[in-house]
């Protein structure tokens, strides 16, 4: 698993970094269920901790995209 990123360091991101870091950890949780399936993971909460990681990175991802619109529609 790579290094934990906080909530702050996400937000301090470029939307290309995002973009990146979250396309990163969709590779590595699918790389960690192929092998979950084939054999026993050194650590399991690895899956956890990718999948959450991704949906926070989406989330920092929507909330840019909202405040764009409401910016846009003003």
């Amino acid at each position: 698993m790579a290094e934990k990123i906080t909530l702050g360091q996400m937000r301090e991101m470029t939307d290309a970094e995002l973009t990146a870091k979250v396309a990163e950890l969709e590779q590595e949780g699918h790389g960690l269920r192929f092998k979950a399936g084939t054999e026993v993971l050194a650590n399991p909460m690895d899956l956890r901790k990718a999948r959450r990681s991704v949906a926070r990175l989406k989330t920092v991802q929507a909330e840019r995209a909202r405040a764009a619109t409401a910016k846009a529609g003003r």
